[in-house]
């Protein structure tokens, strides 16, 4: 009986264990209108993901970039310091991952662009389609905030 109990002890202690790291290394998805919306925590490390809006990419020193994300209803400011994938360019979905700061700008740590010309990440499909959804895009594809 003690056997067992310790047994049963030790595994819900392993169990526990390994629950708790996966949620801290798990990356969220938040949509440019989530973040906009308060919805995505400040400080913790998530992905955004959404189209480059036009004539927002501003290069700075070295490898010094910012850039917006747009899903159609809102927009999200993103810096980054690296070098961008090949595929990188205004109109094109991206994912971006890092940390959100106070004033809901997204400091990148990996900068991911889709892979060819039919192809948006599935997170940025369904945000965008969930903007239209909601009513929440401008007509002609302008962008409202």
């Amino acid at each position: 009986m003690i056997f067992v109990a310790l047994l049963v002890t030790g595994v819900t202690a392993a169990t526990s264990l390994v629950i708790a790291a996966m949620g801290e290394n798990m990356l969220y998805f938040y949509s440019p209108s989530q973040i906009r919306a308060g919805e995505a925590p400040s400080g913790s490390s998530i992905r955004v993901g959404g189209l480059v809006v036009d004539g927002s990419v501003q290069r700075g020193e070295g490898l010094e970039i910012s850039f917006a994300l747009t899903d159609g209803a809102a927009t999200v400011d993103v810096s980054y310091a690296g070098i961008l994938p090949d595929l990188f360019r205004e109109g094109q979905g991206i994912i971006a991952s890092g940390v959100l700061n106070a004033g809901a700008r997204l400091q990148a740590e990996e900068v991911l662009a889709k892979h060819d010309e039919n192809y948006m990440p599935p997170e940025v499909a369904e945000a965008m389609e969930a903007a239209k959804r909601s009513g929440a895009m401008a007509p002609h594809g302008s962008m409202r905030q």
